[in-house]
């Protein structure tokens, strides 16, 4: 079998961009890969267009030799745009085998280890930044029957907040906290804001509520500063969503400040890559619980490979809240129900594009007729948790 040629669709949302690649074979199946690329959705476009030798007339079986070409047989060293060119691809191509051997996913990946996966809600949050609004907004989320959930109480928060910003975001937490079950835990979103004695202050003035982990508490790189992080707190820390290919987490297993890794496969080079990575975060008893912001094809591929590894811990999902619409993009979404994900059972992902659906609602473009990533400017805009939904909860 071989891959014949390729087609790419993207939809548009107020706060982020969902692109799609359907790669053809001359066997007549296709596959579907997926990916909310961050401020970049022109960029990765061009990209697979540029890279067409890489995945076109090949055999979507080697995934090994798909990886290869990406980030080795240019000789640049891959970063971003590259891995998630790369785990577009590689996403359709499991699509394809799985289609072609009548198995879902999972099965071709080791096969099952759980018969559920739990799930976190995120993007639940879209209103004003006050903890009554928060506390209302959990409220709908204990509802909807999640056992945990996370935000980012901080506002525009960068390195260190004002005396009143901190008081503020620790009542948020606090006033969630209320608002939740005793047996739901909160993952509480630092986006790589502080500087480490912020993060040890915060911690430690949350140290007595039900904290599942504190996220990405300093600058993803900045292992020095996460290795002071750990040193001051017992909270479970987490991090990963933004280190690209195993070889960045290096570091993680050598320094043993985090608990939990969130390897985002749109963005770390694929299924297999971050099984790997998975795979030696085991080796050190570190959880994994990978970043999932994506629509129904990449929510499934993760909910794929999270069914395979003996070390998951939680999978994330943001499309009961924000931009719910993004579930009418294909003809099946794996629903969350009582707080987890059911094991898929269709060969391949088992999801066909509603490609009118997807036309209908493009990204924005600007007036040179590139598509615009609306972001959500967290380090300015003290609101950016509404998601351009209005400011309702």
């Amino acid at each position: 079998m071989k891959t014949t040629k390729f087609r790419l669709l993207h939809l548009g949302t107020p706060w982020r961009n969902l692109s799609y690649i359907i790669i053809e074979t001359d066997e007549g199946i296709n596959g579907i890969g997926e990916a909310r690329v961050l401020g970049k959705t022109h960029t990765v476009n061009e990209f697979l267009k540029d890279v067409e030798r890489h995945f076109i007339g090949h055999d979507p079986f080697d995934i090994e030799s798909l990886y290869r070409r990406f980030t080795l047989l240019d000789f640049g060293k891959a970063g971003e745009v590259v891995y998630t060119g790369l785990a577009m691809v590689e996403m359709a191509f499991w699509d394809i085998i799985g289609k072609f051997t009548n198995q879902p996913v999972y099965k071709l990946l080791g096969g099952k280890v759980q018969e559920r996966v739990p799930a976190y809600a995120n993007g639940w949050f879209t209103g004003e930044r006050t903890p009554e609004s928060f506390s209302k907004a959990a409220a709908q989320v204990v509802e909807k029957g999640y056992k945990a959930l996370k935000f980012d109480p901080f506002g525009n928060g960068d390195l260190e907040l004002s005396r009143s910003e901190f008081f503020k975001s620790i009542e948020i937490i606090e006033a969630v906290s209320d608002a939740i079950t005793d047996d739901m835990q909160m993952m509480i979103e630092m986006h790589g804001r502080f500087a480490a004695h912020q993060a040890v202050e915060i911690a430690k003035k949350i140290e007595g509520l039900n904290i599942g982990w504190i996220e990405e508490p300093v600058r993803p790189s900045d292992n020095p500063s996460l290795k002071k992080v750990r040193s001051q707190t017992y909270l479970p820390i987490a991090t990963g969503e933004r280190l690209y290919g195993a070889s960045e987490y290096r570091e993680i297993w050598a320094e043993g400040s985090v608990d939990i890794i969130q390897p985002d496969i749109t963005q770390c080079g694929g299924i297999f890559e971050t099984k790997k990575i998975a795979s030696t975060a085991e080796i050190y008893s570190i959880m994994v619980a990978p970043h999932n912001v994506g629509g129904v094809v990449s929510t499934l591929a993760a909910l794929h490979l999270c069914f395979t590894l003996r070390n998951t811990k939680i999978l994330e999902h943001f499309n009961d809240f924000a931009d719910t619409y993004v579930k009418e993009t294909a003809n099946f979404y794996p629903e969350v129900q009582g707080g987890f994900f059911n094991l898929p059972d269709k060969p391949g992902w088992g999801v066909e594009l509603n490609e009118d659906f997807i036309l209908a609602h493009p990204p924005e473009k600007n007036e040179k007729g590139l598509m615009l990533d609306p972001g959500l400017n967290m380090f300015v805009n003290a609101e950016w948790a509404q998601r351009g939904q209005g400011g309702n909860t």
